[in-house]
C-alpha cells in the first residue's frame, strides 16, 4: 500500500529526521486519540494530540498532550505569558493552521506558533502524532519532535 507523504513528512525528510508513517482506519464518528491508539495497538500514553489555543495577550499557541488527557488551561496560560487561554473554535482550525480536526500536526502549520509538549513524551523512545491528515500518524522520537518544532517540554495536563 502506497502512503502519500504529508507536508509534515516532507519537512522531516528535508531535515533528515527519522520517522515512520503509520496508517490507521479512520472512524468519522470517533476522531478521539483513544480510537487512534486502539487502531494502532499502542498505549494511549504514547499517542499525543495537538491542540491549538488562543491567549488573551500573545495570540495562538500549540499544546501537544497525551491523547487521553485534558490540557490545563491555567498551566498553558502561565507557560505562554497569558492571563488566560482557550481552545480556538473548530471552524478556525483549518484557516489558521492548514489542518483539520483529527489531522492537526504541530509540524508544518501555516505559521510557526509557540509550542509546548507534555513532559511524559520523554518517557518513551517514540511517540505518535498526527501526520497532518486523518488516517495517518507519525511515529517519531520525542527529541526529534522538539527539535523540529522548537517546542518546550512542560507540564500541561489537568490533574
Amino acid at each position: 500500500m502506497k502512503i502519500n507523504k504529508t507536508n509534515a513528512a516532507r519537512i522531516l525528510d528535508s531535515k533528515k529526521i527519522n520517522f515512520e508513517l503509520v496508517p490507521y482506519t479512520v472512524d468519522e464518528s470517533d476522531l478521539a486519540a483513544t480510537h487512534v491508539a486502539a487502531e494502532l495497538g499502542e498505549d494511549i500514553a504514547q499517542v499525543f494530540k495537538t491542540l491549538v489555543l488562543r491567549g488573551d495577550r500573545n495570540g495562538l499557541l500549540v499544546c501537544v498532550i497525551p491523547g487521553d488527557k485534558e490540557v490545563d488551561l491555567k498551566k498553558a496560560a502561565k507557560l505562554s505569558g497569558n492571563k488566560k487561554v482557550e481552545m480556538i473554535a473548530m471552524k478556525e482550525l483549518l484557516p489558521l493552521t492548514g489542518y483539520i480536526r483529527g489531522g492537526c500536526c504541530p509540524i508544518g502549520m501555516k505559521k510557526p506558533f509557540p509550542t509546548w509538549i507534555h513532559s511524559t513524551c520523554m518517557d518513551f523512545p517514540f511517540i505518535y502524532i498526527s501526520a497532518g491528515v486523518r488516517g495517518l500518524q507519525l511515529k517519531i522520537a520525542p527529541q526529534d519532535l522538539l527539535d523540529v518544532t522548537g517546542s518546550v517540554v512542560a507540564d500541561l495536563i489537568a490533574e
